[in-house]
């Protein structure tokens, strides 16, 4: 006979609802960093994504672990913005000061913009709190210290409305 409480508990199998959730921002952070990589290379968008899917995605690079994205939504978010980068840049350079367009910011910030900027006019089916979360999340995590977020929060929150009429409730009504 066993003794319940010495026994070890049996592993739980993860939540495939978590799975998939951590498999997009995965996705979407792979995005990011392929974006800026493909601005600082000058290379095809094609031979970076083939890169990152090859050598980077869901292994060990450098000591750091990179989690397994879901492979649409990092080729979705790459190719949409490839083919609609110059919509989606007019739509960040009107959410920030005309004294600051699009190419006077930081690159990794550009490839965020580029990347939010995609979904939000591209992919009605994510909700845009759900954008502005997942890229917040990014900024944060490159920004740990800093202004940027709340900087990157602001713009988001710009394009999101300018994009996507109505998708926010309107702050100026409180």
């Amino acid at each position: 006979m066993s003794d319940p409480e010495t026994e070890a508990p049996a592993p739980k199998r993860p939540d495939r609802k978590v799975m998939a959730r951590l498999a997009r921002s995965a996705a979407r952070l792979a995005a990011v960093q392929a974006l800026y990589q493909l601005e600082m290379t000058g290379g095809a968008w094609t031979d970076v994504r083939d890169e990152f899917e090859t050598h980077r995605l869901g292994s060990d690079v450098e000591g750091l672990r990179f989690d397994e994205p879901d492979i649409d939504l990092f080729r979705d978010i790459l190719g949409g913005v490839q083919q609609h980068q110059v919509a989606i840049d007019q739509l960040t350079d009107r959410a920030l000061d005309a004294r600051w367009p699009i190419g006077r910011i930081d690159s990794t910030l550009r490839a965020l913009f580029r990347a939010a900027g995609h979904e939000f006019l591209n992919r009605a089916d994510v909700p845009v709190k759900v954008v502005i979360g997942e890229y917040m999340d990014i900024a944060k995590a490159f920004y740990a210290e800093g202004r940027e977020p709340g900087f990157v929060n602001g713009v988001l929150d710009h394009m999101a409305r300018d994009a996507r009429p109505g998708s926010l409730p309107d702050v100026s009504q409180s």
